[in-house]
């Protein structure tokens, strides 16, 4: 990273709170606020956080969920382990049947909350930066479509381009309540939308 992005980290108050706050990362933040105003992640939920590299999601998680719930993080890269007991990681990619079957093993049946603020790996080229976006939250989405709960909850990043409608359009069909913001902490230059589903609804089978 350029001197420039550094310089800027360090004078962003939500990084200075994160380093006092002893967060992982100032996307804390984000999940503090959004679980705020939309009631996320309640106490003894299972949660499962994909793409949770460097564990500042999974920490908000832990608070909110106390002693009687999961927080379970994955990533491609290594997660420093928390103290909390009730917190468990796995290293690989999220997209593969092999870490779903993973992350199913160790929840041991269904999710309450499923979140994501992971981000593709961005090449600059708009168009496949745009398709890389929306690769990834298709496979967050068919993540929660095989470990959701029903009227459970999801939290994830999703970047805004041509498939952005389409998806939206979809999840409202699975969710009782879908909606669209962008929490104060997210850096204002940011393309990044985040999506909140709640009460998923797409495992009730018609009589």
């Amino acid at each position: 990273m350029g001197s420039k992005w550094q310089m800027e980290r360090k004078k962003d108050p939500y990084y200075k709170r994160a380093k006092a706050e002893d967060y992982r990362s100032r996307a804390s933040y984000k999940l503090k606020q959004l679980d705020k105003k939309y009631k996320i992640i309640k106490q003894s939920n299972t949660v499962v956080d994909l793409g949770a590299a460097p564990g500042g999601w999974s920490q908000v998680a832990l608070e909110k969920v106390g002693e009687e719930g999961i927080v379970v993080g994955v990533d491609l890269n290594h997660i420093r382990t928390l103290p909390e007991e009730n917190y468990f990681r796995i290293k690989g990619d999220f997209t593969t049947q092999e870490v779903q079957g993973k992350i199913m093993r160790v929840i041991g049946g269904k999710a309450k909350v499923v979140m994501s603020d992971a981000s593709p790996e961005l090449c600059g080229i708009k168009n496949l930066d745009q398709l890389r976006s929306i690769d990834l939250t298709n496979a967050v989405i068919g993540i929660a479509d095989n470990i959701l709960e029903q009227k459970g909850n999801l939290v994830m990043k999703v970047f805004q381009g041509p498939e952005y409608k389409k998806m939206l359009d979809g999840l409202k069909k699975k969710f009782r309540q879908v909606k669209t913001t962008k929490p104060p902490s997210s850096r204002k230059k940011s393309s990044e939308m985040y999506v909140v589903g709640l009460g998923y609804k797409h495992r009730i089978k018609n009589k």
